[in-house]
């Protein structure tokens, strides 16, 4: 499984509020459309707007959320992410971001039973 995790800072002239609008609205509706039937799965995980959470931090964070996307195959991965033609999906992204960083991963994890 290979997984893509894409951090995104909100462009200076949308509120958190359009930030979060544009993400869960529009542009994952984008992604599912134009990485069908390579993605698995996608999460959109969003800085919340009310940000009185316990355990926040005093500085405002670099980034307003982060993608994940899951790939079963190499194959599917290089499907969406090889291609040479102009890609709509980074396009849109650029408009609503004012910064973005991929990092490609390979995931490992360890279930936790709950008692």
């Amino acid at each position: 499984m290979i997984k893509v995790v894409r951090l995104l800072r909100r462009a200076p002239h949308l509120s958190l509020a359009e930030f979060r609008s544009w993400w869960l609205d529009s542009h994952i509706h984008m992604i599912t459309k134009l990485q069908k039937p390579y993605l698995k799965k996608y999460i959109a995980n969003i800085h919340p707007e009310d940000g009185h959470r316990p355990g926040k931090p005093a500085e405002e964070p670099q980034w307003d959320g982060c993608a994940e996307q899951w790939f079963e195959t190499e194959a599917d991965f290089t499907a969406v992410y090889g291609r040479s033609t102009p890609n709509p999906l980074r396009a849109d992204t650029l408009k609503h971001a004012s910064r973005s960083q991929r990092l490609i991963v390979e995931e490992h994890g360890i279930a936790v039973n709950a008692q």
